[in-house]
């Protein structure tokens, strides 16, 4: 694979145990302005895929997808710039596809689908479905691990760059992990853009569904993943 594609789509490898990123004595976040018409991409694959996730999700899990854009955003262009240097617009665009497509496969129709768990279902649905609406194979592919990683945290090994942003900014708004990596003023324009509408008492029961329905699934990994949903303190205010 050419090193400009690897760069470009997220994929050089970082430790999955998360010792690169900044620790709370030294991350300090600051308080940019986040507007997300500013800095969303407006790629033809980005609005295609838009358009066809928009039609299949709920709002509040499309208002969630996009919030998690723009804490990912943020913990980039923050705390790791060096990822972006000469491929900014690439790896964004990537990004972007990633959020919409990471919790496409937790819609009821979706989840009654298949016998696969909901990240690898939807890691899949996002390979098939972005080489036709017209991205490089590497790019969907780098979606597609990136997704069915996405609940995939530990202390061994690796993960791509793709793959620890999206499990680093879905914690965030989910459960308000590692909160020093997002300053409060940002957290307040991205809630008054894409509304939380609940999400935590929402998605909260999304998972006990996907457990229900799917006792063998890849979330059951995560023994208090609803309750730590549903506990989100850091978002409490906004819900």
């Amino acid at each position: 694979m050419p090193k400009q594609q690897t760069e470009e789509f997220g994929w050089p490898p970082v430790p999955r145990d998360r010792s690169n990123l900044p620790t709370k004595a030294n991350a300090n976040p600051t308080a940019d302005d986040v507007d997300f018409n500013k800095i969303w991409p407006t790629t033809d694959v980005v609005k295609q895929a838009q358009e066809y996730v928009k039609q299949a999700l709920s709002q509040e899990t499309y208002n969630h997808s996009l919030r998690v854009y723009c804490y990912g955003h943020t913990m980039v262009s923050q705390h790791f710039r060096d990822w972006i240097i000469s491929v900014e617009g690439s790896f964004f665009e990537t990004w972007a596809l990633t959020c919409l497509f990471h919790d496409l496969a937790t819609t009821p129709e979706n989840r009654n689908d298949t016998h696969l768990s909901f990240e690898f279902h939807g890691g899949f649905m996002a390979l098939q479905r972005l080489q036709e609406f017209g991205a490089p194979k590497t790019q969907a592919e780098s979606v597609c691990e990136a997704i069915i990683r996405h609940q995939d945290p530990g202390e061994t090994g690796m993960i791509t760059r793709l793959g620890q942003l999206v499990q680093l900014a879905t914690e965030f708004d989910n459960m308000g992990f590692q909160p020093y990596l997002i300053h409060e003023d940002v957290i307040k324009q991205v809630v008054e853009q894409h509304p939380r509408l609940k999400w935590s008492s929402c998605f909260a029961k999304t998972i006990k569904a996907e457990i229900e329905e799917k006792p063998w699934c890849h979330t059951t990994v995560l023994p208090t993943f609803a309750e730590d949903v549903a506990g989100n303190k850091l978002m409490a205010p906004y819900e």
